[in-house]
């Protein structure tokens, strides 16, 4: 296990946060349940029928894991009226009609829909992070974060991230031996706002869970106006107006570009290409200007590079909502439990 996860084990262990799990029915979310438990890293609350559960995991103790079964909780007639007055007025773009026509019909909702479910338990309180995605898609992960938890205040919008953990500590270009990289898995192609909204997020994710002081250079193929497109793309304007959205935004925060990589973390090329940046030649959480840049630039690091990469972890929300693979094992079910803990805090 590397030293930065480790690290974010020891410190979620000492929070004592409770974190949902909605996906009972994955036998990979329930050993992970009971690991995380059992390691003290949260609080862990399990949704299913716990006689299924059992059942379907004879050789897996939940003796530390709380098992809800929203069919028979007693607050599942408060969650869907929660759900009811969250979305009362929406309408069903399919059907033409309300969502829900009564907290009746909300309630039969969040009994197929235990994300929802658990995002609700969210939204009470009851909890303090949901993990989900072992089975669903991203898209029914994060849906219901986005109709009832919504945005954290000044940030419109959810993106994610990577915890880049480099395989030694001997990289010059990466003293820290750790990189942020955003956004990788879910903003296709953000615009100077959402991608402001990005670095921004992607800062507090470096600071609070990867435990380094964020550096944020915004990347493009051009630095400080060397190249251009704007007859074609306008992605050197986009990343030139979203620097300048985020540093009004956080003035605070060190935050420059755009950057090409190589003026982002070389010392000796920063120097040359960008002279009075603070953040030039030693960055260490790097803004993508679309999804395909930072889903090659995170997997040639990966690959190419030896780097573990910690996520996607979702940013932005109110709350703490993670999507996990549905590719994942165990091992990573509980590193995003003990994430999303930290996220809590």
């Amino acid at each position: 296990m590397s030293q930065v996860l480790e690290n974010i084990k020891k410190e979620a262990s000492l929070l004592g946060k409770n974190i949902v799990l909605p996906e009972g029915e994955d036998s990979r979310v329930v050993k992970a349940a009971e690991l995380a438990a059992n390691e003290g890293l949260a609080k862990v609350t399990l949704l299913g029928n716990p006689d299924e559960i059992k059942m379907n995991n004879p050789d897996v103790c939940l003796d530390k894991v709380v098992v809800v079964d929203p069919v028979t909780n007693e607050k599942t007639e408060v969650y869907a009226e929660m759900l009811y007055k969250a979305r009362e007025g929406k309408i069903n773009k399919k059907t033409g009609a309300p969502e829900y026509a009564d907290v009746a019909a909300a309630k039969a909702s969040i009994l197929k829909d235990y994300t929802m479910y658990a995002a609700l338990m969210l939204k009470a309180g009851d909890v303090d992070g949901l993990v989900s995605g072992a089975c669903h898609s991203t898209a029914n992960t994060l849906r219901p974060g986005l109709q009832v938890i919504k945005t954290a205040p000044g940030i419109n919008t959810v993106s994610s991230s990577f915890i880049m953990v480099a395989p030694n500590m001997d990289n010059p270009y990466n003293p820290d031996g750790v990189a942020v990289f955003a956004d990788c898995a879910i903003n296709i192609e953000p615009d100077a706002q959402q991608i402001a909204d990005i670095a921004i997020s992607s800062a507090e994710t470096a600071k609070n869970i990867a435990g380094i002081e964020p550096r944020v250079a915004m990347l493009s193929f051009s630095t400080k106006g060397s190249g251009n497109d704007d007859k074609f793309f306008k992605s050197v304007p986009k990343m030139q107006e979203a620097t300048a959205i985020a540093k009004a935004a956080a003035p605070d925060l060190k935050l420059d570009g755009e950057f090409q990589f190589d003026a982002a973390v070389a010392p000796e090329v920063g120097k040359l290409k960008a002279p009075d940046s603070s953040v030039a030649g030693n960055a260490n959480v790097f803004i993508f200007p679309n999804i395909n840049a930072g889903n090659i630039g995170y997997k040639i690091a990966q690959r190419f590079g030896g780097y573990m990469a910690l996520g996607p972890i979702c940013q932005g929300f109110a709350k703490p909502i993670n999507d996990l693979s549905r590719g994942c094992n165990v091992d990573d079910v509980v590193a995003v439990i003990a994430i999303t803990a930290l996220q809590a805090k």
